[in-house]
């Protein structure tokens, strides 16, 4: 990376006050001068802004619960406002070391790549709806993309700035995430696979419900497939599934204006 190239972290957060602290605190510690953390309060109810901001987060809020999707639209376009170039995104719930976001940060590959952190969720000891939504998701994605993909669902990723925000995507919620991946390879934008380790503690709380939320996201899919025409590719690759490249480690808004 050059020293020109800054990367925010953006961490969408509903009702977390509970964990979010820790999170913040160490990732700002972390990013150091690298780029500003943002943390996007959700409408919550519990303080959670307060606690961010009290961690030395830059918080942006909604005064209601808008998604996941529309959180990360609100980090990715206030980061791109402030001039970073890149943005590593990662849950409030402790499920992403900030070591493993730093990780990504400042991996090496193509600036214009989207960068997706890669789970070993049996390993994690995630649970089994999670893993079973994840599988059929990869299946679904990879099959409509003609790219093999390992983990489609994975909150732990780098966005390349303003790039992102050009490919246009639109869900509120968690198909957000995997919208974008099928928009950046309608794009043209390389994708990159790498490794990382997550936490799946016992008393972690999540808004993702493991049957509904994946019927919304296949719902979104099939619109982008739509939309991009199927992901028209060349017919030279048309029949093919590239591997995305794998490495082997493990409007402008402002803040508090919601």
């Amino acid at each position: 990376m050059g020293r020109s190239v800054t990367i925010a972290a953006i961490v969408p957060a509903y009702d977390a006050a509970k964990t979010l602290g820790a999170v913040v605190t160490e990732t700002v510690s972390l990013f150091g001068s690298l780029g500003t953390v943002y943390v996007v309060d959700d409408g919550s109810s519990d303080g959670t802004g307060e606690v961010a901001r009290k961690a030395g987060a830059v918080v942006l809020r909604h005064p209601t619960n808008r998604g996941k999707g529309c959180a990360l639209r609100t980090g990715l376009a206030q980061a791109a406002a402030d001039g970073h170039s890149a943005a590593v995104t990662l849950d409030a719930d402790g499920q992403h070391p900030p070591a493993e976001a730093l990780r990504l940060a400042t991996h090496r590959c193509d600036p214009r790549a989207l960068v997706l952190g890669i789970r070993d969720l049996k390993g994690a000891n995630a649970p089994r709806p999670n893993r079973i939504s994840n599988a059929i998701s990869n299946g679904f994605l990879s099959m409509f993309s003609r790219k093999l993909l390992a983990d489609t669902q994975c909150g732990l990723r780098r966005y390349p700035l303003p790039q992102t925000l050009e490919i246009g995507g639109r869900d509120d919620g968690y198909a957000f995430e995997a919208e974008i991946i099928l928009l950046a390879i309608a794009s043209g934008l390389p994708i990159v696979e790498v490794p990382t380790h997550v936490l799946y503690p016992e008393d972690r709380t999540t808004h993702f419900d493991a049957v509904r939320d994946p019927m919304r996201v296949i719902r979104r899919v099939v619109r982008t497939l739509v939309d991009t025409r199927w992901i028209t590719r060349p017919p030279s690759t048309a029949t093919s599934f590239p591997r995305p490249v794998r490495t082997s480690e493990p409007a402008s808004l402002q803040p508090d204006s919601f």
